[in-house]
């Protein structure tokens, strides 16, 4: 991995500490910060200044085994983000991992267009943070799902020159069109846009970019497939067109689908994003719960 040092990380703006036994997460706190009152200890957590293991924790009652790393800020957050297609997931002077909603960009075409870079930027603004929001990865506007920008430009050039190294595991979670008979697979294929700007598929090199995608089968009722996808590239609209190659398209998709759109939306979601911390190299994991629209279709009879 390169450049991964030359910026120092300001560990002085959290207690970190490692849990040495059973204990709820605000008995934790109350005991880490030397007895401080259960209310402030609440407004710590309320206010989003703990994360266990990497990710922020807000419950009081959220259940600690030994080993789990938890850090507590030293300074309340002074404006949370209160957006509904923009979650704040992480965040530290380098980076901000969000869960971005269905129907926003990632970032705009056009200047001022509505995205998620935007929504964090005037966020930025709003703390007086000298700093913007830097795309490293995308994701389609119709798809949901963890994301992470960059908080300057140095920190942006270390993840796009080391992403393979840096970001190890990615899984995004899909509702396909029929019965998939299959427990799994591996698509492989190159991909190329033509001059409408759709995405195609070639088994032999088409001049594109080569991609592929592991999938496994979760569940399946007659009508479609919950699946989990692994993509050990991150082509333009791979999940959907590789998914449109073996016959499966992702349901609610209008351009690669099949016209079958039970929820109203693209049903692919970008679960977990594991990745190691361009400045510190700690290991981060995130992780978001399966949308409950895409288990509607699964919990109950066809």
């Amino acid at each position: 991995m390169k450049n991964l040092t030359g910026v120092e990380y300001a560990a002085t703006k959290y207690i970190e500490l490692t849990v040495n036994e059973n204990i709820q997460l605000l008995d934790f706190v109350i005991k880490a910060m030397h007895g401080i009152s259960k209310n402030k200890a609440k407004d710590i957590l309320s206010g989003r200044g703990i994360t266990v293991n990497g990710k922020i924790e807000t419950q009081y009652n959220y259940q600690l085994t030994p080993g789990c790393k938890i850090k507590i800020s030293k300074h309340k957050r002074s404006t949370d983000l209160n957006n509904k297609y923009v979650k704040i997931v992480y965040e530290d002077k380098h980076l901000i991992v969000i869960e971005k909603s269905a129907g926003i960009l990632s970032m705009p075409a056009t200047a001022k267009q509505f995205s998620v870079k935007n929504v964090l930027d005037e966020y930025f603004a709003r703390r007086h943070f000298k700093c913007n929001a830097h795309v490293v990865h995308r994701l389609d506007r119709e798809t949901s799902g963890l994301m992470m920008y960059a908080k300057s430009i140095e920190v942006q050039k270390i993840l796009e020159d080391n992403w393979q190294e840096i970001v190890f595991d990615r899984r995004y979670i899909a509702v396909v069109s029929g019965c998939l008979e299959k427990e799994g697979g591996t698509i492989s294929s190159w991909l190329k846009d033509n001059k409408a700007y759709v995405t195609y598929s070639s088994p032999t090199d088409n001049g594109g970019k080569f991609a592929t995608t592991h999938y496994h089968t979760l569940q399946r009722t007659e009508k479609q497939s919950l699946i989990e996808l692994k993509l050990e590239t991150g082509r333009k609209n791979q999940i959907r067109v590789h998914m449109q190659d073996i016959g499966h398209p992702v349901v609610g998709d209008a351009k690669y689908g099949d016209g079958y759109n039970p929820i109203g939306r693209l049903a692919l979601h970008a679960f977990r994003l594991n990745f190691y911390h361009p400045i510190t190299g700690e290991r981060m994991d995130f992780e978001t719960p399966i949308p409950p629209l895409f288990m509607k279709l699964f919990n109950k009879q066809q």
